[in-house]
């Protein structure tokens, strides 16, 4: 006997457990019970689990019956002329979807050759086990298993040609690639998935070698030639927008040139920009600071007559302005309105971005990168056939990570490339790699890929072979000029007087409890004194009952609050965090005495 669950709740007792749950897939499959529902026997809890839920994820399999395949060359025959469709293969149950939990009761085959007496399903394709974009990676099955995972996640953070109208679209933080190339070597989804549409990264030339040390630690070295014509190139678009508001009592906000009389006016050199109606014009090349959209609010706080005399000196300046560390040029502006019926003001602004040092570049094959060095054409090493890189790749980043796919994707990009055609790549069912190795060879070339180098600087050549090939790079969307960041002096957080957090807010940069370690163990200790005093403040402490004293500075006096007799007071140096946190205390009524000593 075993229990039976509905979507987790408790419906009944079956006897023969296997026996039912069996039956109901065989009625599933003749169409008597809805296709979304999954069974499951858990056999350890004795325990039978009926599902019928959304938000499930179910994939589709073939049903194997008696060692064979429902599915036959005449359903494939009458799909090609579209006598059937895909529905039809799971009405008449030759198809159908499990979940999850379903799994555990299936074993799956992975192609028909490998179907016994004991299997339950066969694979469609073994495409299908993995998603759209894991299965863009070619030959990812002689990758490691993480690096498959790492692959995909840095496809969708490419730069590419993601829309055809991107010109008039407003979306956040737009990156595009100006050079879209289509990739040799590519599976069978790039033809499904129309990637030639909309593709990320380009087609390059990559040796496998050390140069100077300056491709340590995944750091890659690019050809200068290769980035001037236009390798990586890529322009990134983001939108400013300002809306008049309406407010209580009639007050709105004005787009408009503020007057000099309003209250935060800034300098007439950053409003140089706006036109009369107090928006900037498109091709302005803004920086730090610039206003772009010229706006005054009604002020933030009415009280007394002040409501009853909205004069124009009263208004404040709220206009919309370049960030700390921005640049661009306007590309677009866009006057409408928003669903309120409100004045809405979009400007986009447009940024080209060339590849420099700092810049994260990636392969398919999670072997991501950032830009080490770049060196002049004439300084790369070259081969024997006059070939120079556009891209040094370290060899250190192959034996622990194990991307085979990495080195076969040179050698089948190589034979692509000098042949005149597309590599299909597709996982489990790709192109041999003795094949692509045969053809190599044929073509004048060595099989393994290696080929003689000559250093660019001296013109001798290597003592050893390197490993040569094409491949797909992606450019992505990581940027130095998004990232950097310093500051010496800037704005603090009025709670604590420490610095505020984060580059948009101009904010410091973090001395941590490791970095204080550094210091210490370089024998910089002194250092720390500096380093840990951006809150620093000079208090009057009472040397009778330990608390914070009051220095009185227009009557030239120091007094306590707390005791009667005059005390000594002495003024000490603490940071406003721990003031703060004696503050703190006393709000809980804890007494935080301070017993001071002579420092000498």
């Amino acid at each position: 006997m075993a229990e039976v669950y509905l979507s987790g709740k408790f419906v009944g007792i079956v006897d023969n457990p296997a026996e039912f749950a069996e039956k109901l897939r065989e009625e599933r499959r003749k169409s008597a019970l809805p296709e979304n529902i999954n069974v499951c026997y858990d056999q350890e809890a004795n325990v039978v689990h009926l599902e019928a839920g959304r938000g499930r994820l179910r994939r589709p399999l073939i049903i194997v019956r008696d060692g064979k395949p429902l599915l036959a060359e005449s359903h494939l025959r009458q799909l090609e002329r579209k006598e059937i469709s895909w529905s039809d293969l799971i009405r008449q149950g030759i198809i159908e979807y499990l979940d999850a939990a379903e799994e555990d009761n299936a074993l799956v085959a992975f192609f028909e050759a490998d179907i016994t007496p004991k299997h339950t399903h066969l694979e469609i394709t073994p495409l299908a086990i993995f998603g759209l974009i894991t299965s863009l990676v070619p030959y990812a099955n002689f990758n490691s298993a993480q690096k498959v995972n790492t692959g995909s996640k840095n496809q969708k953070q490419a730069l590419g040609f993601y829309s055809a109208n991107y010109p008039i679209r407003m979306d956040m933080d737009v990156n595009l690639l100006h050079y879209p190339q289509a990739p040799i070597v590519r599976s069978v989804m790039h033809g499904i998935g129309d990637y030639d549409q909309h593709p990320s990264g380009q087609n390059i030339i990559v040796a496998v070698m050390s140069y100077k040390g300056y491709n340590m630690e995944d750091a890659v070295i690019i050809n200068k030639a290769s980035i001037d014509r236009g390798f990586g190139r890529g322009s990134y678009y983001r939108p400013m927008i300002a809306e008049e508001l309406r407010y209580s009592g009639g007050l709105v906000d004005e787009i408009q040139i503020p007057n000099k009389d309003v209250k935060g006016y800034k300098s007439e050199k950053d409003y140089r920009y706006l036109e009369e109606d107090g928006i900037i014009y498109p091709e302005a090349q803004v920086r730090e600071g610039d206003v772009v959209i010229g706006k005054t609010s009604p002020p933030r706080f009415l009280s007394g007559v002040d409501q009853y005399r909205l004069a124009t000196d009263t208004r404040r300046e709220s206009s919309v302005t370049m960030k700390h560390g921005e640049e661009g040029i306007v590309d677009m502006i866009l006057i409408t309105e928003n669903a309120e019926g409100n004045k809405l003001i979009q400007v986009k602004l447009r940024d080209q971005r060339i590849p420099e040092v700092g810049d994260k570049l990636t392969s398919r094959h999670g072997q991501k990168g950032v830009v080490g060095l770049i060196v002049p054409a004439a300084d790369m090493p070259f081969t024997a056939s006059g070939i120079v890189p556009d891209l040094l790749f370290s060899p250190h980043g192959i034996p622990s990570r194990m991307t085979m796919a990495h080195l076969i994707e040179l050698l089948a990009g190589k034979t692509g490339a000098l042949s005149g055609r597309y590599v299909d790549g597709t996982i489990f069912n790709s192109e041999p790699e003795e094949a692509v190795r045969k053809e190599l060879r044929g073509m004048g070339f060595r099989d393994n890929g290696l080929e003689a180098m000559y250093n660019g600087e001296t013109g001798e050549r290597f003592m050893v072979r390197i490993f040569v090939g094409n491949m797909y790079y992606l450019r992505l969307k990581h940027m130095v000029a998004n990232k950097l960041h310093s500051r010496a002096r800037g704005p603090i957080q009025l709670l604590t007087r420490q610095p505020t957090e984060g580059r948009a807010k101009e904010g410091g940069l973090r001395l941590g409890e490791m970095e204080k370690d550094t210091f210490v163990a370089h024998g910089a200790s002194l250092l720390l004194k500096e380093r840990f005093d951006s809150d620093r403040t000079i208090v009057p402490v009472c040397e009778g009952c330990g608390l914070v004293a009051i220095h009185d500075d227009y009557r030239r006096r120091n007094y306590c609050q707390n005791c009667e007799e005059p005390t000594e007071i002495n003024f000490i140096e603490i940071s406003y965090a721990f003031k703060l946190m004696l503050d703190e205390f006393k709000s809980m009524c804890i007494y935080p005495k301070m017993q001071l000593k002579s420092k000498y």
